[in-house]
């Protein structure tokens, strides 16, 4: 009986996809996202959403077996897809793991206290953009900075009665700034790989420096005055929250050594998910010796020994987050977080954004959808605009930075080279648009993670991620212009063959 479906297309021949067949999976989704946004707001993400996308993916499949696609190819399709973000998945429950025991050791409560006492609100967002914008540098990942300092930066602002919407959003404009602007960034390595033609990581950092440096100024800009607008009289009082937190938790460098061992860890070139992973076991051993009465009312378990209390402590924070009971109600609210289990809702919405990627992908769909917009591209400008377009446009369909990092950098390399423009000109256009604008989509894995470990929900800090929407348009107004726009000597490639296969790389990234 299950080689039913097989049996009944034994050697139907594949046929391209037609646009209508491209264009009907989208305009599903598009009903199905609006028609669960319409009916749930912001909680949408929380199962309605991800039902959205696997219905989509139902309905794409349905579709490709109309073209000749076998159920087989199909689903080995899907399972890829959902296969190459198992690394990212992994990530994203580590960094749960690590805010459950980052909370008990008192590493967020003391980054929150010292912030509190060092930064006064009128520069606050300037200043969380700032730092986040230079630990990305250093650690060449925006996940990793908006778990760690992230999550500390948004317990500030809603400890100093600040808005934790801007504060998100200055966390992700330094966050992803940090992680364009450094060769140690995955994406960063990633695309002058498949644009190819010679380009190294430095030239690609080098000219993506003239759209990215302009749009974190504008950014820090926008920051103090949003911050300098701040009237004090509505903000909680810093002094009242100070000495709450001093009440609940013992505050102390000590508390710092987690965070103090993953920028080593970071420094070091260790993978993520170890370091991460490592970096929240050791506060979890800290813990029963940093805030040892947190960890007793944590686990109520008068009937255990100190080290089963630990061990218990360590394994409940990790699993299911840790829940802080001093008595304070906002200070128990603000670091009552984190756990793997948190994060099971994003890792479901994830696997359904990729599961319809993925069928799109092999169904051909997305290149037929990318096909039209090179052909129109008749100058320099509207080929750039056509490049941050597909850039924003798969981010949105198919859910998937590494999907809008490829397919534009695949598709519109012969272009550039036959028009005589250098293969960084392709190469930030794709960073200004595929990496940078991913996190702006709530479907999206960067969208799903960074909404997940912040706790601010995707349209709420949407609008003040300037540097995200600014580095696109940037781009765009200098291909019109002309400016920093480098060209090269014309190449004859031969015209509608499709993508070719990168040069001097596997084309297949791994997330």
């Amino acid at each position: 009986m299950a080689e039913g479906p097989e049996a009944a297309l034994p050697h139907r021949p594949v046929r391209p996809p037609t646009l209508r067949d491209a264009l009907a999976p989208v305009v599903v989704l598009i009903v199905l996202l609006a028609t669960t946004i319409a009916l749930f707001g912001v909680g949408a993400t929380d199962g309605p959403l991800q039902v959205a996308l696997l219905l989509a993916a139902a309905f794409a499949s349905l579709v490709a077996f109309k073209n000749g696609h076998t159920v087989a190819s199909v689903a080995d399709a899907a399972v890829g897809g959902v296969t190459s973000a198992i690394g990212a998945v992994f990530i994203l429950l580590a960094v749960g793991a690590l805010i459950g025991t980052w909370n008990m050791a008192g590493t967020i409560p003391t980054v929150v206290d010292y912030g509190i006492k060092l930064v006064s609100p009128a520069w606050f967002f300037f200043t969380t953009a700032l730092v986040c914008a230079l630990v990305g540098v250093v650690t060449g990942s925006s996940w990793t900075t908006a778990g760690t300092l992230g999550v500390a930066f948004v317990g500030m602002a809603t400890v100093m009665g600040l808005s934790t919407a801007a504060a998100a959003g200055a966390v992700i404009c330094g966050a992803y700034f940090g992680d364009k602007m450094t060769p140690l960034s995955e994406t960063t390595i990633l695309v002058p790989k498949l644009v190819g033609r010679g380009l190294t990581v430095g030239t690609h950092v080098r000219n993506m420096a003239w759209t990215a440096v302009p749009a974190l100024l504008v950014s820090l800009i926008l920051f103090l005055v949003i911050g300098w607008r701040t009237r004090p009289e509505t903000a909680a009082s810093t002094e009242a929250a100070e000495r709450a937190l001093e009440g609940a938790y013992r505050v102390s460098v000590v508390c710092l050594l987690p965070l103090a061992l993953l920028v080593y860890f970071a420094l070091r070139r260790y993978p993520p998910f170890l370091a991460i992973l490592g970096s929240a076991l050791f506060a979890g051993v800290l813990a029963p010796f940093t805030q040892p009465a947190a960890v007793r009312a944590f686990v109520d378990d008068p009937s255990l020994g100190p080290v089963a209390t630990g061990v218990h402590a360590v394994f409940g924070a990790m699993a299911t987050g840790f829940v802080s009971d001093t008595g304070a109600p906002k200070v128990d609210q603000l670091f009552s977080r984190g756990g793997m289990a948190s994060m099971l809702t994003t890792v479901w919405l994830i696997l359904g954004a990729l599961s319809f990627a993925a069928v799109m992908e092999h169904a051909g769909f997305l290149q037929r959808l990318m096909a039209p917009v090179v052909a129109r591209a008749r100058s320099r400008g509207s080929l750039i605009l056509a490049v941050n377009a597909g850039g924003v446009g798969l981010n949105v369909i198919a859910g998937d930075q590494y999907v809008a990092d490829v397919l534009p950098s695949r598709m519109f390399r012969d272009e550039f080279a036959r028009r005589g423009l250098a293969p960084q000109v392709l190469s930030r256009a794709v960073e200004d648009s595929g990496t940078v604008t991913s996190v702006l989509v709530p479907w999206n894995t960067c969208g799903a993670y960074i909404s997940g470990v912040l706790g601010v929900p995707t349209i709420a800090y949407l609008p003040y991620c300037f540097f995200n929407i600014l580095s696109p348009l940037l781009d765009v107004a200098y291909g019109y212009l002309g400016f920093k726009v480098p060209t090269a000597a014309p190449e004859r490639v031969p015209a509608g063959g499709g993508p070719a296969p990168a040069g001097g790389g596997d084309d297949s990234p791994e997330h």
